[in-house]
């Protein structure tokens, strides 16, 4: 299951226009994920769902934020 949802995000950025190592989302021990990249001011790492909930919901199109950085306490934050 995991592998589907990091697979679904990592699609999901790339249609965003993220190339992976400006955004991309990996496994993690325990059973998490990693959203980390050039874009993100450091990793953020939760559990799959929780990764993609980020992704679908608060990650704006590569166009949008341009040179902006995200930042991991402000989308946890968001959530």
């Amino acid at each position: 299951m995991a592998e589907d949802e990091i697979g679904a995000a990592n699609g999901l950025l790339r249609s965003l226009g993220y190339a992976e190592r400006d955004l991309a989302v990996f496994p993690a021990p325990k059973g998490r994920a990693l959203l980390k990249g050039n874009k993100l001011l450091s990793p953020l790492s939760d559990d799959p769902a929780t990764v993609l909930r980020v992704v679908q919901e608060l990650v704006p199109p590569s166009a949008e934020l341009g040179t902006g950085m995200l930042r991991p306490a402000e989308l946890r934050a968001a959530l």
